[in-house]
């Protein structure tokens, strides 16, 4: 989004991230949100605000460690800032499926129109324990979710609606979806 904190950008009248919020909070003990900036404006939302360990902007997977770092729950549930559709069974489905199969994580697909399955790796529902792995897993390089989740206990939860799932991107996604 050229550099702009895309969680603040407005959305049908409020940040967008403020959207994604609404929907997860009903689905959660507590929320933790990871900003690298702006932190005293996410702060004001009433949650614990947390910046990434390291400086240099590792990407999704710093995020989750700080969360699982800071998580006071048997179980994290990451979601990103710029999907405000996300389903309000999602927790309690990822939650279901992790427990049936005793997995150590577990995240929702699509099928897409081609037949193709999407995973969609940054909702991710992950034992809290699995906090010092994700920092060795960092320690050795490796930035990729789909890397991480692979080389974890996880299970795959199909969800039917692919636009749940939809990251607006850019200001013109954004625009468009108003």
């Amino acid at each position: 989004m050229g550099g702009v904190d895309k969680g603040l950008q407005p959305f049908k009248g409020r940040p967008l991230a403020r959207h994604v919020l609404d929907r997860l909070e009903p689905q959660v003990h507590a929320v933790l949100i990871n900003a690298n900036r702006h932190q005293d404006m996410y702060a004001a939302w009433g949650h614990a605000v947390l910046s990434d360990e390291s400086p240099d902007f590792q990407g999704p997977l710093a995020g989750m460690l700080v969360g699982l770092r800071d998580c006071t729950t048997p179980w994290l549930m990451t979601v990103p800032c710029d999907t405000p559709f996300l389903p309000t069974s999602l927790v309690a489905r990822l939650l279901s499926a992790a427990l049936a199969q005793e997995a150590d994580m577990a995240l929702p697909c699509t099928v897409q129109a081609q037949g193709h399955v999407q995973w969609q790796t940054v909702f991710l529902l992950m034992k809290s324990s699995l906090c010092e792995p994700l920092r060795q897993h960092l320690a050795l390089g490796e930035r990729k979710i789909d890397h991480w989740v692979r080389s974890q206990r996880h299970v795959l939860v199909p969800f039917e609606t692919e636009s749940d799932f939809d990251n607006l991107n850019s200001l013109d996604e954004l625009r468009a979806h108003e």
